[in-house]
């Protein structure tokens, strides 16, 4: 691991495109992976997906890739797949922590992607064998902030930490913004950016399924079927897991 502290280091930015909010039966349709940070130029690779099935059209209206323009364009998903787990497990065993916004909807249809294809997963692709150190700019958020009123989408976050944002659901301009997000945070709350990776990523877990708990119990109020996802960050995929769409 790097001594330096996290915001002070290189970070791995990660973020997807897809044909919709459903991690078991959704495809990834554009991706970014940005390095950035310690001072370093920006590392970049984007990948533009065919992603096999047709794209909804309101996945079309929201990040605005068509399934003529995948199908002319988009390269072979177990090809990109395969790019994309090598150099975030390349990167990350060299000690850079992933940052994703929302990793548990990204990391968790990027492990079922890869199941599909019936190729190594990321964590299968690390030395470790375990999805870590992450850090989302979401969980952290709603830690440090718990109670402030409004919505946590992306470019709300942005907007409210004061960090750049150049186009919402564009990859590349998504993973940037987290990364932005996660160094401001950081920045901050001393403590946070003070910590050791793995210390951050275990309060993460525990943060998260807090907060998924507590948003179960107010869902509850209204519809007693109500479940939250609290696995963090990603759903591995067992007999018992429950799948479905992201909340």
């Amino acid at each position: 691991m790097t001594t330096t502290s996290w915001p002070d280091g290189r970070l791995i930015a990660f973020d997807t495109e897809t044909t919709g909010t459903d991690w078991a039966t959704d495809r990834i349709v554009a991706a970014c992976v940005a390095l950035v940070g310690a001072g370093r130029e920006p590392e970049i690779a984007t990948w533009l997906v065919n992603p096999g099935v047709e794209i909804p059209q309101a996945a079309t209206a929201v990040h605005g890739i068509t399934t003529d323009q995948a199908r002319a364009d988009g390269r072979d998903p177990a090809t990109v797949l395969g790019e994309i787990t090598d150099w975030l497990g390349l990167q990350m065993d060299g000690g850079w922590p992933l940052v994703v916004f929302n990793a548990r909807f990204d990391l968790t249809l990027l492990d079922r992607e890869c199941r599909r294809y019936d190729l190594p997963t990321l964590p299968d692709r690390l030395l470790s064998r375990e999805l870590a150190p992450v850090i989302d700019p979401l969980v952290l958020d709603k830690q440090v902030q718990p109670y402030r009123r409004g919505s946590r989408q992306l470019p709300d976050l942005c907007a409210h930490w004061q960090v750049r944002h150049d186009k919402q659901h564009d990859p590349n301009a998504d993973a940037f913004a987290a990364a932005r997000l996660a160094w401001r945070i950081g920045r901050t709350y001393p403590h946070l950016g003070a910590m050791e990776l793995d210390a951050l990523h275990a309060l993460q877990v525990e943060r998260a399924a807090q907060q998924a708990a507590s948003l179960q119990a107010y869902r509850r109020r209204t519809d007693p079927t109500a479940h939250i996802e609290g696995r963090w960050p990603y759903v591995p995929q067992t007999i018992n897991s429950p799948e479905g769409k992201q909340s």
